[in-house]
């Protein structure tokens, strides 16, 4: 998996695609690049899912363009509204033991202490969810495939999602490297929004792979059910 989606940014005629998605990447403050960034995106989960070997073109602008808008908009959704839930739990425990007081306040407060400890496990499970969602928006081509459990479920537990969750990790982190040395030279801060392009090609082709690989298993798990019960 590592190696197909290093191998896969580059594929075809790579060159104008990457110069098309660093500029889009570079001009990302202005909201509509960085949407039709986030759309080929979803465009090379989409693919992937379907089975194709080489990335998409960048082409049918207003597609990506509203595609990158969905995606953006199911992302929020599953950040804001665990986080929005998480912080108001905490606060609530938290202002529930100093209104009480005592030894109860105290310990009450204590959970709530506890409590507070868990945000980066909390944005860990935001992190592992929101690919699986979007690569369900973009194989179903329906918004409400991100949040459809029956899809989800047998993603987000399968032992190929967790890898590809993992190995992005670890892609990022040596993308981070790079930057950091690129950042000492004029020509490298240049390069940089390319680079970051080809880090995220790469990582959601790993994502799309894995899902693809578990609904295959899924699909087909469930036609052999169903050709038994014939």
């Amino acid at each position: 998996m590592l190696e197909d989606g290093l191998s896969y940014p580059v594929r075809g005629d790579w060159i104008g695609r990457v110069i098309i998605g660093g500029v889009l990447g570079f001009l990302s403050f202005l909201l509509i690049p960085a949407f039709a960034l986030m759309g080929y995106l979803v465009r090379v989960l989409e693919t992937t899912v379907a089975g194709a070997e080489d990335p998409p073109e960048f082409e049918e602008w207003g597609d990506l363009l509203v595609k990158g808008i969905v995606a953006t908009a199911i992302a929020l959704a599953y950040t804001i509204v665990p986080l929005l839930v998480y912080f108001v739990f905490v606060f609530v425990v938290l202002g529930a033991g100093g209104a009480i007081g005592g030894d109860a306040g105290a310990l009450v407060g204590s959970l709530g202490a506890i409590a507070a400890l868990a945000f980066l496990p909390v944005l860990f499970l935001v992190y592992y969810a929101v690919p699986a969602a979007l690569t369900a928006y973009a194989a179903r081509d329906s918004a409400g495939a991100a949040f459809d459990v029956s899809i989800l479920r047998p993603v987000l537990f399968s032992t190929e999602y967790l890898v590809a969750v993992l190995l992005p990790i670890v892609v990022t982190f040596v993308l981070w490297i790079a930057t950091l040395v690129l950042a000492f030279t004029v020509v490298g801060i240049v390069l940089l929004p390319f680079l970051q392009f080809y880090g995220q090609v790469a990582i959601f082709r790993m994502f799309g792979t894995a899902f693809a690989s578990v609904s295959d298993r899924v699909e087909l798990g469930g036609s052999g059910t169903a050709s038994a019960a014939v």
